[in-house]
């Protein structure tokens, strides 16, 4: 490389001495080549290229030059871009040669420390060969220690309850031995309650008897009760008889055995037969304690022997009802059953509906719970039972919890938005009865059921489209109906829906339907909207002009600007002020 440069640099030396005539043909090219010597010479002294050797720099300076050389030629310039290339290629070879030694140089000075380096790596071989040998001997050690050990475990009886440390130790060990010795007393007294087999087979062949014969009174109590009320038929058709005696009492007779035989009795029925007959009968003062204690008794007995369901049963026929309460359900909602078997709280309110009483219902909070357990354990038949008989003591919270499970349940959501319909019914929530029927999808109905309630108010209106966003219905309660009023003013409900950054779509989209229909719907609709003032209107405007809705804003305007004739209304709100005669 040096060499090929230092030829260049003669070639060009020489000239600038000698004249070559056949070459260069007019003097702008002998001045172009006069430039570019002196432009080579004074490069050098620049850069203080050497004059000998191999040179990076002086080889920038020829390739330079060599370039405008090329980019003055025209007819030659390809063949002398051909030669730059190969001459480029020829220097990044000497490059890489140059490279390649350099590495090579590098690799035998490193070669030099080896001996050192191997030194060290033996050194430190050593040291690992020692802390290895440690490690085994230390592992060695533990292993026995290991051994020993389970040795002596099996060697020796420790006392279960105790850890090792406390059984050589005589306080913990009294301690223990007091601890047995009040296990020992409670078991001895516990089976002095107990009885032997042979008294317990006895026993449950006295309870199957027993039970066979509740199964006989409760067959003759059903005959009696269909008894009583055919005499009680009887009986009220003859005082209705001897108070008009409309008919002769032969043809009276006649038609009320036609009609006695088919008279039969529901269980409900029977519950409340049995409850009017023996109301008068149950015990008071002194006699009802002990009943009370004795029932109280045999519901603990049948609850601790897990025989939920006859518990359950037994609680929901107490006395004056004085077990169906929060406390008893308590107690069944801390119990679990057999893995196969319905839970134990199910169970206690299943109990609780099918004894109650004609027209008695739950209380509200046990009604609240019951339906809390139902949703959880998909009761589903005995919740829609017991909402249909109209057993339940309806709240808010109880159409609250059925409405949550509707949105969590999407399949059944329905039939559970149509029980907190119920439920918002009963305790005279039309908010909230509204909303539920417009999340069952009956738009239409729920908007004619705020139309006809007189004490739904416009307040009421947004609450329920806060909640339930549908331009539908905001379209229904904006419309007025021939001869009434619509529920809801348009520039109300406007300026509400846009003040609130949850619902500015709802409200953009009805001002886009009515400026989709033509400006003269729009008119109309501001003329028309007697309960909105220009202010309304204007705060409308604004608002819309806020959120770069600047057709809508216009075009209210200029409603705005043709009824009042003059007037220049400004798009914030400090200027939403006019006269209010202008509508009038």
């Amino acid at each position: 490389m040096s060499e090929l440069k230092h030829g260049n640099s003669s070639s060009l030396s020489n000239d600038e001495g000698h004249s070559t005539p056949d070459i260069l043909i007019s003097d702008s090219d002998r001045r172009f080549f006069q430039s570019l010597c002196e432009f080579i010479a004074h490069e050098k002294r620049y850069l203080q290229c050497p004059q000998e050797g191999a040179d990076e720099l002086r080889y920038s300076v020829y390739r330079t030059a060599f370039s405008k050389v090329i980019a003055r030629s025209t007819t030659y310039k390809k063949l002398l871009l051909t030669i730059k290339g190969e001459y480029d290629d020829a220097i990044r070879e000497l490059q890489r040669r140059e490279g390649e030694a350099r590495m090579v140089r590098r690799n035998l000075e490193a070669s030099t420390s080896h001996p050192r380096s191997l030194i060290t790596c033996q050194r430190r071989a050593a040291e690992l060969r020692e802390r290895i040998s440690a490690h085994q001997s230390k592992t060695a050690e533990l292993k026995e220690e290991i051994k020993r050990w389970k040795s002596s475990v099996e060697q020796s009886t420790w006392i279960p309850g105790l850890t090792v440390a406390e059984s050589v130790d005589l306080e913990a060990l009294d301690r223990h031995l007091k601890h047995l010795e009040v296990q020992r007393a409670a078991l001895l007294d516990e089976k002095s309650h107990r009885v032997s087999l042979e008294v317990k087979a006895e026993l449950d062949a006295e309870l199957q008897a027993a039970e066979r014969h509740r199964d006989q009174l409760q067959t003759k109590n059903n005959q009696l009760n269909v008894l009583h009320k055919r005499l009680r038929f009887v009986s009220g058709h003859l005082h209705t008889w001897e108070d008009k005696k409309l008919v002769p009492l032969e043809e009276l007779l006649r038609s009320m055995l036609e009609d006695v035989g088919q008279l039969s009795v529901t269980d409900d029925e029977a519950r409340g037969i049995d409850t009017e007959l023996f109301e008068d009968e149950e015990p008071t003062g002194v006699n009802e304690s002990r009943f009370r204690t004795d029932y109280l008794h045999r519901f603990t007995e049948l609850f601790d022997s897990a025989r939920y369901e006859e518990a359950a049963l037994h609680a929901a026929r107490s006395p004056r009802g004085f077990l169906r309460n929060l406390d008893t359900m308590e107690m069944f909602k801390g119990v679990k059953g057999p893995p196969s078997s319905a839970p134990p709280l199910l169970l206690f309110f299943e109990a609780l509906l099918t004894t109650l009483s004609v027209g008695d219902k739950l209380s509200a909070a046990l009604s609240l719970h019951f339906t809390r357990c139902a949703l959880e354990h998909g009761a589903t038949q005995l919740l829609t039972h017991a909402v249909n008989t109209n057993k339940l003591t309806f709240c808010e919270d109880l159409g609250d919890v059925l409405t949550e499970h509707a949105q969590k349940n999407r399949r059944a959501a329905d039939r559970y938005l149509a029980f907190a319909n119920v439920a918002y019914e009963a305790c005279g929530l039309d908010r909230k009865v509204a909303l539920s029927m417009c999340m069952r999808g009956l738009t239409h109905s729920a908007a004619s059921f705020m139309k006809e309630r007189k004490n739904f108010t416009a307040e009421d209106s947004m609450w329920v489209l806060s909640r339930w966003p549908s331009l539908p219905l905001l379209r229904l309660l904006t419309d007025p109906e021939p001869g009434h009023a619509a529920l809801l003013s348009v520039g109300v409900a406007c300026s509400t829906l846009l003040a609130d950054p949850r619902q500015p779509e709802l409200a953009l989209q009805l001002l886009d339907g009515f400026v989709s229909r033509g400006r003269g719907v729009l008119e109309k609709v501001i003329l028309e909207d007697s309960r909105s003032s220009v202010d309304v209107w204007t705060i409308v405007s604004s608002l819309c002009f806020k959120m770069n809705r600047v057709d809508l804003s216009q075009a209210i305007r200029s409603v705005l600007l043709d009824q009042s004739g003059t007037g220049a209304l400004s798009p914030d709100l400090e200027g939403a002020r006019m006269m209010e005669h202008i509508f009038l």
